[in-house]
């Protein structure tokens, strides 16, 4: 994730700052800017003439938000490398927030379900990758060996 961070300037440029790439990328420096605390209160949905529209569950989230949006503005156009948002519009939209929300926990359970099936299918490799003394890149290792199986399982189906 770091490494696409990271890029996100250089695909901008070669991007010739198109309009939908310059807004794909602020939505995801907004996710980044704004952190995993803020992701089930704030969702930002559009960039529209350089102002970015985040929808928030109520009016003290949108008071709250709007007092750091200057900071947030900061983080958001650094990742970006250059001055794509210069504000930051916080809609009050319950609707949209609790449908966003919804949507996350269940993409987060199928992700645990992935995960753990995964592990199963690679605990035969449990042994061989102990000598990856690496926590993540192992971690990563097996999840990955996991989810071969599991393809080449349901190829053979």
């Amino acid at each position: 994730m770091e490494d696409l961070l990271r890029a996100i300037p250089n695909l901008l440029r070669a991007a010739g700052d198109a309009e939908e790439v310059v807004e794909a990328a602020a939505l995801v420096a907004w996710r980044r800017a704004a952190g995993e605390a803020l992701r089930e209160h704030a969702i930002p949905f559009r960039l529209y003439r350089k102002t970015l529209v985040v929808a928030v569950s109520d009016q003290t989230w949108q008071k709250q938000l709007a007092a750091m949006s200057g900071q947030l503005i900061f983080r958001i156009n650094s990742l970006l490398g250059h001055a794509h948002v210069t504000y930051i519009e916080f809609r009050v939209d319950p609707d949209t927030v609790h449908a966003v929300r919804a949507k996350l926990r269940e993409h987060e359970v199928d992700l645990a379900r992935q995960e753990r099936r995964a592990r199963l299918l690679a605990r035969p490799l449990d042994r061989a990758a102990t000598q990856i003394k690496d926590d993540d890149l192992r971690r990563r290792f097996l999840l990955a060996a996991g989810s071969y199986l599991g393809a080449s399982e349901k190829i053979r189906e």
